[in-house]
């Protein structure tokens, strides 16, 4: 069931450090459903860090962080398990099991968690190969036979497997050709508006930016400084911004 919440992502006072060093000071960021928006930010300003910390793969030193109303750590193992049900994660460079086919990479989540039976799976991960349009006997390859375009749309049908209300990209067009990178945009844009999901990336491609984003969250100063649409965006005026925009 989808979520009715107003607000999928809610990132409160959120505070993070590596030893002495601070990368985050007190951010704050919402998120509404069916949104996409690109968090965008110089090296080092936290971006990866945040979106982890979202997924719950790391903790802030302080602050919260919500998901679909409810406090991410809040609950025991299979409430918090239930929670990340409910978002989807593609990582920069696929992040797929090198020992496993391309079936049974977008299967691992269906299997890990017994959402389905077995004799299910099949036509699950062949519905949601065509879902980013690769036909069915791609299944058999193993990741090494795959060119980066083909790698970035399997792990998008496997970030996609549980059906997920909200969707993590990590760099998506990173490593891609132009003509590839534009593909890649179009079918998350066609994808977002026809399952209706909520969309949160990383993203340092201006390209990507004008095509999918309706809202930039800039991370700059340890913070977010600024998360409006980006033509709002470019009128922000900070060093980082100008130069990211090449004013």
């Amino acid at each position: 069931m989808r979520s009715t919440a107003e607000t999928v992502v809610d990132v409160r006072g959120v505070v993070s450090r590596f030893g002495d060093n601070l990368v985050l000071d007190g951010v704050d960021l919402t998120i509404g459903a069916d949104e996409i928006v690109a968090l965008v930010g110089g090296s080092g300003s936290g971006k990866t860090t945040l979106m982890r910390h979202i997924i719950g793969l790391s903790r802030p030193v302080a602050g919260e962080i919500f998901l679909f109303g409810e406090p991410l750590w809040a609950g025991d193992y299979l409430e918090q398990q239930a929670r990340r049900r409910r978002f989807g994660v593609l990582f920069q460079q696929g992040a797929l099991f090198s020992a496993l086919n391309v079936g049974d990479n977008i299967a691992f989540p269906l299997r890990e968690l017994k959402v389905v039976r077995e004799k299910e799976v099949r036509e699950l991960v062949a519905y949601k190969l065509s879902m980013v349009e690769l036909e069915p006997e791609h299944a058999l390859l193993m990741p090494a036979e795959l060119s980066g375009g083909m790698i970035k749309r399997v792990a998008l049908a496997r970030a996609l497997a549980l059906e997920p209300e909200l969707l993590l990209l990590d760099e998506p067009t990173s490593g891609l050709d132009p003509e590839r990178s534009v593909a890649f945009v179009h079918l998350i844009r066609r994808l977002q508006r026809q399952l209706g999901i909520t969309v949160v990336l990383v993203t340092h491609d201006v390209a990507t930016l004008n095509a999918l984003a309706g809202r930039v969250a800039v991370l700059a100063d340890r913070r977010v400084i600024s998360a409006v649409s980006l033509e709002e965006t470019r009128k922000v005026r900070h060093p980082f911004i100008e130069r990211f925009f090449q004013y």
